[in-house]
């Protein structure tokens, strides 16, 4: 019976943690016999304060280099905060043997990471900490599109919900995909539920403070289905071309012709709401005169085709 290790500290998510410790637990009653065994585990073997809830836990450290699996939870997006009050836990992963597994859920991949122990391997971790993740731990091969990663027996999960795809990935591990699929259907959640990036905003929130590049956006806006070019977004901004993709990608973090294809795509994935409209008609309405080329872009910023997308927005309950 394959003992598995929950982490904790002050910093854990507490739903990311009861999530994984419900999806074993739900395992073992199902196939009607304990084929897990979780534990929760803290540094120092004592309770950990949370801010809303204190975790008791059954061991410290020492208790999880007996298990086949150390699993981590979520630990926040301060990943300095977590880095730094783990540095404990930091010290101990990069210990470990290569045979136990590793596990990370949402942004604790940070603390794995810290660790050496994803150096060269594949990662992933919540969407949105995909550029401090690669600044800070440019050797992990980072896979941001990705729900749940597997690199021998070092795993990781994207963000929040994706824990528990990575969790039902381990329970078909370790026992069966039927079991899997049981737990899944139990807890009413698709199995392979498709890439992360179906679910990160196409448009940067950043770009409205810069006094330049502010009404140039809203331009881009309202005129996305139009042929736009650098010179012409550089005159409307009264600047050059140079000038231009400096400011752009300060205020941005995108090329101007990166932002405009998010634009297009992010208005095609309205469009496409109505099934009245061919993706042709989708197409040509948002600014591509080639089918394939908007299907490529589409799929490449939704990590779906959009036929996919479309089917997926019809057949969803309600």
């Amino acid at each position: 019976m394959p003992r598995i290790a929950l982490y904790t500290c002050p910093q854990t998510v507490l739903s990311s943690l009861s999530m994984a410790d419900d999806a074993f637990r739900l395992a073992n009653r199902l196939a009607g016999e304990a084929l897990f065994e979780p534990v929760r585990i803290s540094a120092d073997g004592r309770p950990v304060q949370l801010d809303y809830a204190q975790l008791s836990v059954d061991g410290d450290l020492r208790l999880a280099e007996s298990a086949e699996l150390l699993l981590i939870p979520a630990t926040g997006s301060d990943l300095d905060k977590s880095l730094e009050d783990n540095a404990e836990l930091v010290a101990w992963l990069a210990a470990r043997p290569v045979g136990q597994s590793l596990a990370s859920l949402c942004s604790s991949a940070c603390l794995l990471a810290a660790s050496g122990q994803l150096d060269g391997r594949r990662a992933t971790t919540h969407w949105a900490l995909a550029d401090a993740f690669r600044r800070r731990f440019p050797r992990v091969r980072l896979h941001i599109e990705a729900m749940f990663t597997e690199d021998g027996n070092r795993f990781c999960s994207g963000g929040a919900q994706a824990g528990l795809d990575l969790c039902l990935r381990l329970i078909a591990r370790h026992a069966d995909d039927w079991l899997a699929q049981r737990v899944a259907a139990a807890l009413v959640v698709d199995q392979r539920r498709g890439p992360q990036s179906r679910y990160a905003p196409l448009l940067p929130s950043r770009g409205q403070d810069d006094a330049q590049i502010a009404p140039l956006l809203r331009w881009m806006a309202r005129h996305h289905a139009e042929p736009i070019d650098l010179a012409c977004l550089a005159e409307r901004a009264s600047c050059s071309t140079r000038t231009l993709l400096r400011r752009f990608k300060a205020a941005t973090g995108l090329t101007p012709n990166d932002y405009l294809q998010r634009l297009r795509i992010d208005a095609a994935q309205h469009a496409l709401r109505n099934p009245a409209h061919s993706l042709e008609r989708v197409a040509a309405q948002v600014g591509y005169a080639d089918r394939a080329t908007f299907a490529r872009l589409f799929k490449q910023l939704c990590g779906e085709t959009p036929g996919a997308f479309r089917k997926r927005l019809r057949d969803a309950p309600g």
